[in-house]
C-alpha cells in the first residue's frame, strides 16, 4: 500500500543509535515489532495488573492482553489513514511495557517514593527497558530500536515540555528524540487506540465481574441506543452475547470518529509531511467534541461503578502500600537487593542512584514477583 505524505516512513527514517545489518525480508520497524515481542519485559506483562489483580483471574485483562487489543485496533486506523501500520503496531506493542505491577497503585506507590528523586513515570521506564535493561546482543545493551519506535513510545501522550528524570534527560543527549514537539500520527493514533481499547475492555471486565449490568448501562444514551436496536434485530439474547454487541459497536464508532475527525484535522492544517504532524500545536489525531464527551460520560459511569468500588479500592490500597513497603525496605538496607540488581551499588552510592536502582527492580516486577518479595522480606514464616 502506498503511504500517505504524512506517514512515518521506512526508508526515509532517522536510524538506530547503533549501526545494525541490514533486513531483506523485513522493514526496520518489523524488526523492532519483532524485537518487542521477543523480549523479557513483554512477557512479564502477562503478568501485570490492569484494573484487576494477575491473581483475582485470568479471565480478566492483563497489561499484555490489553497491548495486543491496542495494537489490532492501531493497525486498523493506521491502514484506513494510509499510515505505517508496522511502526504503529510497534508502539502500540511498546506503550505499557514500563507500567508498575498493581497498574495505577503501583505507579502511585513508585511515584509518591520516588518524589524527591523526580518521581516514576512508566514511559521513561519503558524507555529504560528498550535501551538499556533488555540484553540480547554482545555490541550493545537494550533493543536498538529505531528512533521512531523509541520517539513514538515515549511521547504517544505528547510532548515532554519539562524533563523531571535523569534516564530521560541523559538519553535524550545521547539521542535526541525531540521530546518539545508532537509525535508522529502514528504514535497519536496508537494513544487514542489505548483509549479506545481500555475504554471497551473495561466495560467487558466490569459487567463480567458483576460490578454493573446492562440496564445500568443503558443510563447512557449512547449506550441505550445500541442496545435498543441491537434487542430489536436479536430478540431474546443472553447477556453475555449483548455486552459483545456493546463494545462491538462503541470500538466501530470510536474508531470511525477518530479517522473522521482526523482526516477533517489534516486538511483543515495543511497537513503534508510527518514534520508537519510533529511540529503541529496540537494532537493531529483527535476525536470529535460529542465523541469526547460521550467518553466523559463512560469514563465517569466505570468510575462510579467500577474503578472507585470498594473491592477494586481495598485491593489498590493493600497494593500501593505493598510496594511502598518494598521500596523503604530496600532504601534502608539495598544490600537486600538480589545480587544480579547491585553490581554498580555500594555504601558509598548516592541516594539517588540506589532510589532509581530500586525503583527499576520494583517497577519491572509482575504483581505476583511483588507479593512474593513483599513476603520473603516482612514474613517471618517465610522460607527464602
Amino acid at each position: 500500500m502506498d503511504l500517505a505524505t504524512y506517514a512515518s516512513s521506512d526508508v526515509s527514517g532517522r536510524g538506530r543509535l547503533y549501526p545494525d545489518y541490514p533486513n531483506i525480508i523485513r522493514s526496520p520497524f518489523q524488526r523492532d515489532r519483532d524485537r518487542l515481542v521477543h523480549s523479557a519485559a513483554f512477557r512479564r506483562l502477562d503478568g501485570k495488573t490492569q484494573v484487576f489483580a494477575y491473581h483475582e483471574g485470568k479471565n480478566y485483562r492483563t497489561r499484555l492482553t490489553h497491548s495486543i487489543e491496542v495494537a489490532q485496533i492501531t493497525r486498523t486506523i493506521c491502514k484506513n489513514l494510509r499510515l505505517n501500520e508496522e511502526l504503529g503496531e510497534a508502539i502500540a506493542l511498546a506503550h505499557d511495557l514500563g507500567h508498575a505491577p498493581f497498574g495505577h497503585a503501583g505507579e502511585r506507590a513508585l511515584n509518591n517514593s520516588m518524589a524527591g528523586f523526580g518521581g516514576f513515570n512508566h514511559n521513561v521506564n519503558s524507555l529504560k527497558i528498550m535501551t538499556r535493561l533488555e540484553q540480547h546482543y554482545p555490541e550493545f545493551d537494550g533493543l536498538n530500536l529505531t528512533w521512531e519506535t523509541l520517539e513514538g513510545t515515549v511521547k504517544h501522550n505528547g510532548p515532554i515540555k519539562k524533563i523531571n528524570n535523569a534516564y530521560l534527560r541523559d538519553y535524550n543527549k545521547i539521542f535526541d528524540l525531540d521530546l518539545k514537539h508532537f509525535s508522529s500520527l502514528e504514535s497519536q493514533v496508537a494513544s487514542f487506540a489505548d483509549d479506545i481499547a481500555y475504554n471497551n475492555h473495561d466495560i467487558d471486565d466490569g459487567f463480567r465481574a458483576g460490578f454493573f449490568t446492562i440496564k445500568e448501562l443503558c443510563e447512557l444514551d449512547f449506550i441505550r441506543n445500541i442496545v435498543e436496536k441491537f434487542d430489536k434485530e436479536n430478540p431474546l439474547c443472553s447477556d453475555n452475547v449483548r455486552i459483545y454487541a456493546i463494545t462491538r459497536s462503541l470500538i466501530a464508532a470510536m474508531i470511525f470518529d477518530l479517522l473522521d475527525t482526523t482526516r477533517k484535522n489534516i486538511a483543515k492544517r495543511k497537513i503534508e509531511t510527518a514534520e508537519d504532524v510533529r511540529r503541529n500545536k496540537g494532537f493531529t489525531a483527535d476525536f470529535s467534541v460529542t465523541m469526547h464527551r460521550c467518553i466523559a460520560e463512560l469514563h465517569n459511569f466505570l468510575k462510579d461503578k467500577f474503578y472507585t468500588s470498594s473491592k477494586i479500592v481495598r485491593m489498590d490500597i493493600k497494593s500501593q502500600r505493598l510496594v511502598e513497603d518494598l521500596f523503604q525496605i530496600l532504601m534502608n538496607n539495598y544490600k537486600l537487593l538480589p545480587m544480579h540488581v547491585r553490581p554498580h551499588l555500594s555504601s558509598g552510592s548516592s541516594d539517588e542512584e540506589l532510589a532509581e536502582c530500586i525503583c527499576t527492580y520494583i517497577a519491572n516486577m509482575t504483581d505476583m514477583m511483588a507479593i512474593e518479595e513483599h513476603q520473603k522480606l516482612f514474613d517471618v514464616h517465610c522460607r527464602f
